[in-house]
């Protein structure tokens, strides 16, 4: 009989799986959901289809390689500090059951079993491998799943299909080992918590570069980009919210104090955000006027940006990072895309350079500023030191270039891999990365025989057409009705 294993703890794992699949719950149903309501309705379909398939693609890829490349074994190094981990399956029963293990970061987890003379016995994770590959790949997810919001409307689904599986190789699992698994960043003290640079700023910088790649959509479409279903998004924006609780709470990993006042952390900035967009449009606005989807936008801005400091500031920094990145982003907003070059050039959908690119870069250059250690993300183990951060206002300079540095290397890091990735699916699958001007008139029917909202009665449906065709066999052509 296998013993129950000493290392385990029962409460955090439980913690763990719960904080995975409200991050889960982030991209399926709720991009899917937020995002197919923001589209014209004649893409709502696609844009639903993509989120749930690229979830699998990543899944897939991460389970396979990808998981090893960003948390396992260092496979490049520059001196003593990895650059790249070691990409390796995650399908052995060990991999999943036995004790979680990230090699260079180990060493920092508190040690949880003691003996009364203060040796440890046993240090590292209290849980099994499982609950960190799953909850590590909802990240990974719904990092794709986030800049699909720049390239909506034209992006080829194919295409798109090749695109997320290189970008989660030579991408994210790049960004997650510098910054989480131990690797070069990490090792020289740079701070994100849960994502603010690999998640965010990759996403805002990875879907810029896309949609300038792949070219705007039609210009019909971007003068009447109205939403279909605003009551689908606020449902969708809802899920996203709540679902940050996992997002940033289960980042260290237990169930303990820190996890408890991240997510305080993230709910206090959030409302501060969403108030704060609210307030700049009914005074600063063109019209004058509260709206729900700039409310949508503050709220984002505010789970973005205190994404990398949620377990390093206190409710004052929380605050701050509520107002600062929500402020700069809606004047970005409403300014960059008519005056300012490359952002009146390129066709960023849904925004996402804005509310994911700058909110991130600016909530992880706030660590370097409002880290407080009085807020310990891991306790002192025996015979250690506890954890946590330290920014400039608290007597810690360097903080604040190292941040500006990590993030420095994501963006350039980012769109050059980005970029290439597009010019080998065109030049070398030759693959078109954009769907025809035929099929952008149509949409969902073109591409995928199904629409979200049918309406049997003119037949605007190949299903409708197809179910006429059946009952009442005829010689002529059914003749489609144009909406």
């Amino acid at each position: 009989m296998i013993p129950y294993p000493t290392w385990l703890s029962s409460g955090d794992n439980a913690w763990q799986m719960t904080a995975a699949t409200l991050v889960g719950l982030m991209s399926i149903p709720a991009l899917a959901v937020l995002y197919g309501g923001l589209v014209q309705k004649k893409w709502a379909m696609n844009t639903t289809l993509m989120v749930f398939v690229t979830f699998c693609l990543v899944l897939i890829t991460w389970v396979l390689w990808a998981y090893k490349m960003g948390f396992g074994t260092p496979l490049i190094r520059v001196g003593t500090t990895g650059l790249l981990g070691d990409p390796r399956t995650i399908l052995g029963a060990n991999a999943l059951e036995g004790q979680a293990s990230i090699p260079l970061v180990d060493p920092a987890m508190p040690g949880y079993l003691a003996s009364k003379t203060g040796e440890i016995l046993n240090s590292g994770f209290k849980l099994p491998g499982a609950s960190i590959e799953y909850f590590q790949f909802v990240f990974a997810a719904i990092t794709p799943i986030l800049f699909i919001g720049s390239v909506l409307g034209r992006v080829s689904f194919k295409a798109w299909m090749v695109f997320v599986p290189l970008w989660i190789t030579f991408a994210y699992a790049v960004n997650a080992f510098l910054l989480w698994g131990g690797g070069y960043w990490a090792d020289h003290g740079a701070l994100d918590f849960s994502g603010g640079y690999v998640i965010h700023l990759a996403a805002g910088v990875s879907g810029f570069v896309s949609a300038a790649v792949i070219g705007p959509r039609l210009k019909r479409d971007r003068e009447k980009a109205v939403p279909n279903n605003l009551m689908f998004v606020a449902v969708g924006a809802g899920i996203l919210w709540l679902g940050w609780n996992g997002f940033n709470g289960g980042d260290p990993y237990f169930a303990g104090s820190d996890a408890g006042a991240a997510v305080v952390n993230t709910n206090l900035a959030t409302a501060v955000a969403m108030m704060v967009w609210i307030l700049m449009d009914m005074f600063l606005g063109a019209e004058k006027k509260p709206t729900f989807l700039g409310g949508l936008n503050g709220m984002i801005c505010g789970l973005v940006g205190i994404t990398p400091a949620a377990g390093y500031v206190n409710g004052l920094g929380a605050i701050i990072i509520g107002i600062v990145p929500c402020a700069v982003v809606w004047v970005a907003w409403y300014t960059l895309p008519k005056y300012v070059w490359p952002f009146n050039k390129v066709d960023d959908a849904l925004g996402v350079i804005y509310t994911h690119g700058i909110a991130g870069l600016l909530g992880g250059l706030l660590v370097g500023l409002l880290a407080d250690p009085n807020v310990i993300e891991y306790p002192a183990a025996p015979g250690g030191a506890a954890f946590s951060g330290e920014g400039l206002f608290y007597g810690h300079p360097h903080q604040l270039l190292v941040q500006f540095l990590a993030a420095l290397t994501i963006i350039i890091w980012d769109g050059a891999v980005t970029f290439i990735i597009w010019m080998f699916i065109k030049y070398v699958l030759r693959m078109k990365l954009r769907f025809s001007d035929e099929e952008l008139e149509i949409g969902d029917v073109a591409i995928h025989g199904e629409e979200a909202y049918p309406i049997e009665e003119v037949l605007t449906t190949k299903l409708s057409v197809s179910a006429q065709a059946e009952a009442s066999p005829s010689t002529e052509e059914p003749v489609r009705v144009e909406e």
